[in-house]
């Protein structure tokens, strides 16, 4: 919250850096689901959420430009897992906020942003992450641009494990108990399809 009670700009970052071993190495982002690409569902209820948004992605590039958005790969080499997709959209945020979602949670809930949002401002945290039970969930993080730095070194210093980073930084965790499906999200073939036969996913 800014100083005239204005909430900051935020930016929204779908990663789709990886490598989808566990579905056959797949890009997971352009899997079909429900007749259109994994991704298409992430940027439609993310986007209202958020001023800008970014697609992360190392492969693929072209196919995912085509959603019209600006795409940006790792500058850490090797497909070093979501914190090098989240120090790509960092560098090339220009809002004091960003915000993560993954390709392949199509049921993300459409008051992510806010939840995570409110949350920060009352514990002036530099990152928000959604928990649901006693699970937190890193790629479901809103944080703020000014920890970039911390990041980069701890990046280059070879760090990649997420709580590692996160003992640096004020963290608050924000409950979604009400919403847990909303979280699922597709790591294999299989639950590619068990999810798109489910009757009740919305």
């Amino acid at each position: 919250m800014t100083k005239s009670g204005v909430s900051e700009a935020i930016t929204g970052l779908v990663l789709a850096g990886g490598l989808g071993r566990r579905m056959g190495g797949v890009d997971k982002g352009l899997q079909d689901f429900r007749d259109e690409p994994m991704v298409a569902h992430v940027i439609r209820r993310l986007a209202p959420q958020v001023d800008a948004l970014i697609i992360n992605a190392n492969q693929n590039i072209e196919r995912y430009a085509a959603f019209g958005h600006p795409v940006v790969a790792d500058a850490i080499a090797g497909f070093a897992g979501p914190l090098a997709g989240l120090h790509a959209g960092l560098s090339a945020c220009t809002t004091p906020l960003l915000v993560t979602s993954p390709c392949d949670s199509p049921f993300l809930p459409l008051d992510l942003v806010a939840r995570l949002r409110a949350a920060r401002e009352r514990e002036d945290a530099d990152l928000a992450v959604a928990i649901t039970g006693d699970q937190p969930h890193p790629v479901f993080s809103l944080v703020r641009a000014h920890v970039l730095p911390g990041l980069t070194q701890f990046l280059e210093g070879g760090g990649r494990k997420v709580d590692l980073w996160y003992s640096a930084l004020k963290v608050v965790e924000v409950p979604f108990d009400d919403n847990p499906d909303a979280f699922a999200n597709i790591n294999t073939l299989t639950e590619l399809a068990l999810l798109e036969a489910r009757p009740d996913a919305s």
